[in-house]
């Protein structure tokens, strides 16, 4: 994988996303209250891939919901480009864990539901083809959700919120039902297509190893109530093998933070 864009991290001009001491919590029907983020602080850079990893229930989706003007916090403020975010808007791409797709409709027409939905397809139909072969999809374009693999709806998903021109892209664990292969392959795509848009990409992840290859910076999050517990520079080589030792290094650093490394976990055999 290589890894060759250079964010530039201390220049305030650069932030596109500015999130302010964020407070989400839920009260269920007998007037229990969890606590899914406490008092969480970040800014995301333009055109940079930042991964969020932690625990399972640790808030990574809450957070980026709330990105997405999916949600809305208690307290606290998200900006982007200086403009609260208020509602969800094209301008922010969101993949989902399951592609979504519309099982009725052509991979070529799951593309174009966004155009169509701005009323802009007349104009804009002819990026379709664009989108097909920056994923990797030739050949498809007429086949149907239940006619490809789900690694290929996956790049569907991704082609349908990139043809938008979102100014940032957030991706929420959508590679976590992939066999590894198919993983790693797609991995590969979504570097291809961050080199080529330029565009600002957050990711969800549990996969530590996803995060260490993919990331310019790695926000870990601590357990419920979900807190950034620190927030890592990759500033390993630019092709990212996982058996090298800075890799491996950064990978033994982050898991020890999510209280894994020294957790002894029996193979489990199935024959």
């Amino acid at each position: 994988m290589n890894i060759e864009k250079k964010i530039v991290f201390d220049n305030n001009e650069n932030i596109l996303i500015d999130i302010k001491h964020i407070n989400r919590f839920y009260i269920d029907t007998n007037g229990n209250k969890t606590e899914a983020l406490k008092n969480v602080s970040l800014k995301i850079r333009r055109g940079e891939f930042i991964s969020f990893i932690g625990a399972s229930g640790c808030g990574k989706t809450t957070l980026l919901r709330l990105i997405a003007g999916l949600d809305k916090p208690q307290s606290g403020s998200l900006l982007i480009e200086n403009k609260t975010i208020e509602n969800p808007s094209f301008e922010r791409g969101y993949v989902f864990q399951q592609s979504t797709l519309f099982p009725w409709k052509s991979v070529e027409d799951n593309i174009a539901i966004g155009l169509k939905a701005r009323k802009i397809y007349k104009h804009k139909k002819d990026e379709i083809k664009k989108y097909i072969d920056m994923i990797g999809l030739n050949g498809f374009e007429k086949a149907y959700p239940h006619e490809i693999s789900g690694g290929m709806a996956q790049r569907v998903a991704i082609a349908r919120a990139l043809i938008n021109t979102p100014k940032v892209l957030l991706m929420d664990e959508p590679l976590g039902a992939l066999d590894a292969f198919t993983r790693i392959e797609l991995q590969d795509v979504l570097l291809k297509i961050w080199e080529q848009t330029g565009t600002t990409i957050v990711l969800v992840t549990h996969d530590v190893d996803e995060a260490i290859s993919l990331s310019n910076r790695i926000v870990i999050m601590t357990p419920r109530p979900g807190k950034i517990s620190e927030i890592i520079d990759v500033k390993i080589s630019k092709t990212r093998n996982r058996n090298d030792d800075d890799f491996l290094d950064l990978r033994k650093h982050i898991l020890e933070k999510l209280h894994l490394a020294k957790e002894h976990i029996e193979p489990e055999y199935i024959i």
